[in-house]
């Protein structure tokens, strides 16, 4: 890639953090960003469809990112920045409308090279039953060589990640903040040893702080890198099924645990089951949908 334009597309995301279609919009007649720092400010505010006066400021704010080294700067604090026509960009999130235009990552970045992928998220309160669930499948989809893909939240997220790691499996960690804020702050080792051993990648510049819009974004980037994705718990109105639609509109396999009538954290996985989800109990039912992959294998 070339090193001016990526250096333009750091700076030029560093300040104005929005996803691949958005920032396409400045790149129509401008595909290497050549033309941006003298860009008039109307035509960004047409451009983009924001006020003048936000216009003013992104350029403003552009013109001064661009004298910071950004590459030199990741790269002291062991994050690489991953913009959509890199080598490591998984082509599976150019399904998205909204795709990425940069992953910040930190860890072991060739897991993304590995295609075979499978979610695993879960309710935040997630009971011991997550955890048993979990035991009796995802050691059979780490021996099929499946990275296990989840969202480093409280609960089922964490067990997911920690889950793989036991099993000495491999798993990528899809985070809503920068590496300045991780978050919580109660998966902050297990965030350590992620980075360290496995890896952890975001959309978002170190200095974004976790805000509740940026969760729901994160999971179409869950959804979108992933063949499938399995629910352990989740209450009706959760996050957790907030991804799944994001699975459901990119076509991937859903897969549900059965549970506790008595238990509202069983009342998302029965919903999904009723529209279609495939029932699920031990790993040999999820690998069923992939015989291909595990034949190629």
């Amino acid at each position: 890639m070339d090193k001016m334009f990526e250096h333009r597309l750091l700076a030029l995301h560093y300040i104005y953090p929005q996803p691949l279609n958005r920032i396409k919009r400045l790149m129509i007649d401008d595909p290497h960003l050549e033309y941006l720092e003298k860009r008039p400010a109307y035509e960004i505010s047409q451009l983009l469809g924001i006020r003048h006066e936000t216009a003013i400021s992104l350029k403003s704010g552009y013109l001064k990112s661009l004298n910071t080294p950004y590459s030199e700067t990741y790269e002291k604090h062991k994050i690489l920045p991953i913009s959509y026509n890199h080598p490591n960009y998984p082509q599976s999130l150019f399904h998205l409308i909204d795709p990425p235009a940069i992953l910040y990552a930190k860890g072991n970045s060739d897991l993304l090279h590995n295609e075979n992928r499978i979610g695993v998220i879960g309710a935040r309160k997630a009971s011991i039953y997550s955890q048993k669930a979990m035991d009796a499948i995802v050691p059979d989809l780490v021996a099929a060589g499946f990275v296990i893909v989840s969202g480093l939240a409280k609960g089922a997220d964490a067990m997911a990640h920690k889950t793989a790691i036991q099993l000495g499996g491999k798993t990528i960690a899809v985070t809503g903040s920068g590496f300045l804020h991780p978050y919580p702050k109660e998966n902050r080792e297990l965030n350590i040893i992620i980075e360290e051993t496995q890896l952890v990648i975001t959309e978002y510049p170190p200095y974004m702080q976790p805000k509740r819009w940026n969760f729901p974004m994160r999971n179409r980037i869950i959804s979108g890198l992933v063949k499938g994705v399995l629910v352990t718990e989740a209450a009706l109105k959760s996050g957790t099924l907030s991804t799944i639609e994001h699975a459901l509109e990119h076509g991937k396999d859903i897969f549900a645990v059965p549970g506790d009538i008595s238990s509202t954290l069983s009342d998302g996985p029965h919903k999904l089951i009723s529209e279609g989800a495939k029932p699920v109990w031990n790993g040999f039912q999820v690998l069923e949908e992939y015989a291909e992959i595990r034949v190629m294998k």
